[in-house]
């Protein structure tokens, strides 16, 4: 069923009977007027009819039974089959100008879809949205929904037979042969369809579908032998060229999960294709690897390094106390008896004599110029010893670029060290030879680098330079000012940004409700920034909880709101919960969910069509969840046998039907449903804000992605979780630990994909950041962050040549922000805003260009907008507690979220049992699925009870404020796993179950 927005906007404009819609009501009465006006509105809306009243809101319902003068109930009477609505429908056609579709309207139409919609376009959903829209603009009612299904199916299959043939065409027959061969049984290939398991791992097929390992040389060795294996096949440059990135990641992902045997009894263009599109995106993904790698690695020699050097000093280390005292006594027995012995007038006069002199200079050498140089001094010898062979090959695969002149010296250094990478024994560079001078040999290096031979010259010692080109490559490749050849993620940047970006500018900026002229732009967010200064300097003498004076601590004093009165009555809500239902087992609520909600629906074979009943289908699909999303793992949920479905077939499901694609949509269809679902006398209106944060999980550590983590103080891997004030999840990903959360953040708030809009969210303090406001403004939503040490937040001024305009808040007051910079660099921005909007590239990506290392002019100017944005923020926030409460309480829904995390992903100790990323971002996707699906049946339960007058009767203000429906009293997850599809939970309020449907 589609959602209809019940929004006030949408149902005046949508649901309003105007004056010509009148005319056809005329002579109509009760349930016939009531059921004739909804259906004229619904297919003035959807250029379709409504199946049934179950498609038609109860507010829509109310809204128009009140134009007609008539109850909403009497729609109850209105007819749904028979002369009377076909006469109506008749009628309806006729005054829009719509007519029914014939045969010939399919066929033509199923051949548009092919060739203008399918091609692009693989999502059998969105393309049988587009069917109906096209259907909508001719004017042409569309057929049953088994018929566009068809027609959905035909297109769909017509357009992969079209793309096959061309791309197989493309390949000579030395290419194709190499891509048969990787499924050849005589090759000894392995037949499971293991993703780069045990078996998978001892063929070229399995060596490219296998994921890296930890940080180390053998993984760099394992990778680049991998990249030479895809790069032998020797596939023809540009050969997805006009492919859509949504359908060659298809392929590759439909590649991937087939067994070889599946592959094989393929159609030869097709399986062709699927491998050549398997082979052309690993190699992109191999390339971003051995990036990770390079980068990862050289940051392990350095703090190894520094670890190694600083035991070794510390166990020698003893901070010597009272050296004032020490210096004094020195010098008061040197003057006394200047003309005696060291060892007779100095040693005596210290407490401990000579060694605690010895332990003073060492004391500073260790924290000195001494130290750095023997940290340099080991984390050569480490390079040399062991990383380098690694390194070295490398520059062998990878191809660096820069679009910037100024990092062409490290460029260039990078091709004198491959020249002479072989050079045996070679301590200097051969005298005469140009030596690129880059950042990384010229400040703390370059007395190292540089050095003196026997002979008094000046040489460059080439281990050294080696070691120092390799961290300034480090830190160039982190901000994307040198990039990689043949990279997806460590791609030139440029290509990270819409190419028709300039012929579409108005449309851009109009999409980002930005002004095309900078100057109004600046004098918006200048205006904004005064006004927040002035209404809080105003303000300051009355706020009790704030106080700015001039203290070395920091400027702003901030007391901690009052915390609210605690919420009386939820316990005995959620006892009564438990009483009505009494235990309701984990899988039950996933079950009771799906059934409800449909969110398998959308499911289809990403393998193909499937040849499971779709019932059948359904309960291994929700056994795959559930064993992924509480840990425990396929193994375990299948020994329970309390539901009928093998080992085997559970897995089998899981690795053709649930992709990452296909959860995330399952996950969204939940969300979707219970926001539908909510009663809005009691959960108040849709929410616009999410609270964003990251739950640390311990995983196995034998790949690039699982990494220590300071503040959790263990090895594992981030998921980072959106959650809107009602407790459903909306969107969650994986992060490695070193990650900045900002991209996170703004990944999450604009491609959640739900129905709700997201117009704040709310972080904790490393959530946010002077790029994450710059770039939430461009976006359009606000960052609302809690700042901790906000005592040394400085407010920027909004115009130069007024240092008293705000006299109360000058202590916390620094320079002007540079307006200049953002006129000059304003089109950047938002070409760089719209790129992130668009999706041209991941968020991570490009927000990478814009880090403390960065010298990109851009970059500078989104850090004045930040300053900007943020001083806004910091006013209001200062001046309101509600805006302090809100956020505080926003904050709060996600930590008692990621505390059902324990309660759900109890399975092994809560350790993700995996090395590969795609398992560990099922594992995080899954664990998605059941927490909204405890969220919508919960929020079912809490409404049934509290449609009896005297339960809500009961509750006080303070409890409707705390109740949520992200909590477990009555779940219990553990135990054995029976899945009873005909066992049903009793839920009076709520409209009966949905079916399963095939998709």
């Amino acid at each position: 069923m589609e959602y209809l927005s019940d929004d006030v906007d949408d149902l005046v404009e949508f649901w309003t009977l105007l004056d010509e819609d009148r005319l056809l009501l005329e002579g109509r009465r009760g349930a016939t007027a009531l059921g004739f006006a909804l259906l004229l509105k619904h297919y003035s809306r959807h250029g379709r009819f409504p199946p049934g009243p179950a498609e038609l809101p109860d507010a829509v319902v109310e809204f128009v039974a009140r134009q007609v003068g008539v109850s909403g109930a009497d729609l109850g009477s209105y007819e749904w089959s028979g002369s009377t609505i076909e006469y109506h429908r008749s009628q309806i056609r006729a005054h829009l100008g719509f007519r029914v579709a014939t045969i010939n309207d399919q066929e033509r139409l199923t051949t548009w879809l092919a060739a203008n919609v399918a091609r692009a376009e693989r999502r059998p959903e969105r393309v049988r949205a587009e069917l109906l829209a096209q259907f909508r603009r001719e004017q042409i009612e569309p057929p049953t929904p088994a018929r566009l299904l068809r027609m959905v199916r035909s297109a769909l299959r017509t357009a992969e037979q079209d793309w096959t043939g061309r791309i197989s065409a493309r390949l000579d027959t030395p290419v194709r042969g190499r891509l048969l061969c990787l499924i050849d049984t005589e090759a000894g290939v392995d037949d499971s369809g293991d993703e780069g398991g045990a078996h998978g791992s001892e063929t070229v097929l399995g060596l490219i579908k296998s994921t890296p390992g930890n940080v180390g040389l053998e993984s760099m060795m394992t990778e680049i032998g991998k990249l030479e294996a895809v790069r032998a096949i020797g596939l023809p440059a540009g050969l997805f060229a006009d492919v859509a990135p949504r359908v060659l990641d298809g392929w590759r992902v439909r590649a991937a999960v087939e067994a070889p045997s599946h592959l094989r009894r393929h159609a030869e263009p097709l399986t062709l294709t699927l491998l050549a599109a398997l082979v052309h995106q690993r190699e992109r993904e191999i390339t971003d690897a051995l990036v990770d790698l390079l980068i990862a690695t050289v940051h392990r020699i350095g703090a190894r390094a520094e670890r190694r050097v600083t035991d070794e000093l510390v166990n020698a280390f003893k901070r010597v106390s009272g050296k004032e005292n020490i210096l004094f006594s020195i010098a008061e027995a040197a003057l006394a008896r200047p003309d005696d012995a060291v060892r007779a007038v100095v040693f005596p006069a210290v407490t401990g004599g000579e060694q605690t002199l010895r332990e003073l200079v060492h004391e500073f050498k260790t924290k000195g110029p001494v130290y750095r140089r023997t940290v340099q001094t080991t984390l050569k010898a480490s390079y040399t010893g062991h990383y380098r062979r690694g390194l070295i090959a490398l520059l062998e695969v990878l191809q660096f670029r820069s679009n910037n002149t100024a990092h062409r010296p490290v460029i260039e250094a990078l091709g004198l060290i491959r020249r002479y990478a072989k050079a045996g024994n070679l301590t200097y560079y051969p005298l005469g030879e140009n030596v690129p001078a880059h950042p990384g040999t010229t400040r703390d290096w370059s007395d190292l680098v540089y050095r003196s031979d026997t002979r008094g010259r000046r040489r460059v010692a080439r281990m050294v330079y080696e070691v120092a080109t390799f961290q300034a490559l480090r830190e160039q490749l982190r901000c994307k000012e040198i990039w990689v050849v043949g990279a997806d993620s460590w791609r030139d940047p440029d290509e990270d940004l819409p190419a028709d970006f300039e012929e579409r500018r108005p449309e851009n900026y109009r999409e980002l409700r930005k002004p095309l002229d900078p100057t109004v732009f600046i004098d918006g967010l200048r205006a904004e920034m005064t006004a927040a200064l002035g209404e809080l300097d105003t303000a300051i003498p009355t706020l009790d909880w704030v106080d700015i004076t001039d203290r070395a601590s920091g400027a702003i004093t901030l007391t901690r709101h009052e915390a609210a009165p605690e919420p009386t009555n939820l316990g005995r809500v959620k006892g009564e919960v438990r009483r009505r239902w009494g235990t309701v087992t984990l899988i039950d609520i996933l079950k009771e969910t799906v059934l409800r909600t449909g969110c398998l629906d959308q499911i289809s074979a990403v393998a193909g069509s499937g040849t499971l009943p779709v019932a059948v289908l359904a309960e291994r699909l929700m056994l795959a969840i559930y064993a992924y999303g509480t840990n425990t793992g396929i193994r375990s949920v299948a020994a329970g046998g309390g539901h009928g479905h093998s080992e085997d077939e559970i897995r089998y499901v899981r690795r053709r039907y649930l992709t990452r694609d296909t959860a995330t949509a399952v996950a969204i269809g939940i969300a979707n449903a219970t926001f539908a679902a909510r009663r809005a006398t009691l959960w108040g209106e849709g929410s616009t804000a999410v609270a964003s944060d990251s739950t640390h999980f311990r995983s196995y550590d034998q790949n690039i992605f699982t990494e220590w983590h300071s503040r959790y103080g263990g090895r594992g891997t981030l998921i980072y979780w959106h959650v809107e004030r009602g407790s459903m999840v909306v969107h969650s990903q994986t992060l490695r630990a070193s990650a900045s959360e900002v991209h996170a953040m703004v990944e999450g708030a604009i491609r959640h994909g739900t129905t709700m809009t997201v117009e704040g969210n709310y972080t904790d303090t490393h959530g946010q950041s002077e790029i994450g406001f710059a770039i939430t403004r461009l976006l359009g939503f606000d960052l609302l962050p809690r700042i901790k040490q906000i005592n040394r937040v400085r407010l920027y001024r909004p115009a130069a040549g007024h240092p008293d305009a705000y006299p109360r808040l000058t202590p916390a007051l620094t320079r002007p922000i540079r307006w200049d910079l953002v006129a000059q660099n304003y089109d950047q921005m938002i070409k760089y805003a719209t790129a992130i909007r668009q999706g041209t590239a991941s968020t991570e990506a490009i927000l990478r260009r814009f880090t403390r290392s960065a010298s990109h002019p851009t970059y500078q100017a989104m850090l004045e907008v930040g300053r900007a944005q943020r001083t806004i923020f910091v006013a209001r926030y200062l001046r309101s507690r509600e805006l302090q409460r809100e956020i505080t309480e926003g904050l709060n829904v996600i930590e008692t979220f990621n505390g059902a995390n324990s309660v759900i992903h109890y399975g092994k100790g809560g350790e993700i049992a995996s090395n590969r990323k795609e398992e560990q971002e099922m594992t995080m996707l899954c664990l998605r699925i059941l927490h909204a699906a405890l969220v919508y049946l919960n929020t079912l339960l809490l409404q049934d009870v509290l449609a009896e007058d005297d339960w809500a009767d009961t509750l006080t203000a303070e409890d409707r404020r705390g109740l949520t429906p992200l909590f477990w009293q009555h779940v219990l997850p553990y135990g054995e796993v029976r899945l009873d599809m005909t066992a049903r939970l009793s839920i009076r309020t709520t409209p009966p179950a949905t079916p399963i449907q095939s998709p």
